[in-house]
């Protein structure tokens, strides 16, 4: 599998898209990943805009739970590395970083409510 090393910098801004979850190794028993060093392997989805594109969403994983996040967050990934793959007919790029943390000053959007008057 080749990696490929991602300057973040140039992905513009990063946001958190769905909330740390526990990647499941195995579907039939609900084992979670590990990593070899016995860390659980999260996974979090981030939205990634550059200037005049559309938004693209990647599922990064991370080893350990990455704390603080909420959906809507921008987040700093340290470490994005990509990893091209293929499995017989499939192929496809997966994403590891080193960490991913909320970027402080930056609250996630308000929920919106639909209010029924006038």
């Amino acid at each position: 599998m080749q990696s490929i090393p991602v300057d973040t910098a140039r992905l513009g801004v990063l946001r958190c898209a769905i909330t740390p979850e526990a990647k499941i190794s195995n579907f039939d028993t609900q084992e979670v990943k590990k990593d070899r060093d016995g860390n659980t392997i999260y996974t979090v989805a981030v939205t990634v805009r550059q200037d005049g594109r559309r938004i693209s969403v990647i599922e990064i994983a991370v080893a350990g739970e990455p704390k603080g996040i909420e959906e809507g967050q921008i987040l700093k990934v340290t470490g994005l590395t990509a990893f091209a793959w293929a499995m017989g007919d499939r192929h496809g790029i997966s994403f590891r970083a080193d960490a991913i943390t909320p970027v402080h000053g930056t609250p996630a959007p308000a929920p919106t409510t639909k209010s029924g008057g006038a």
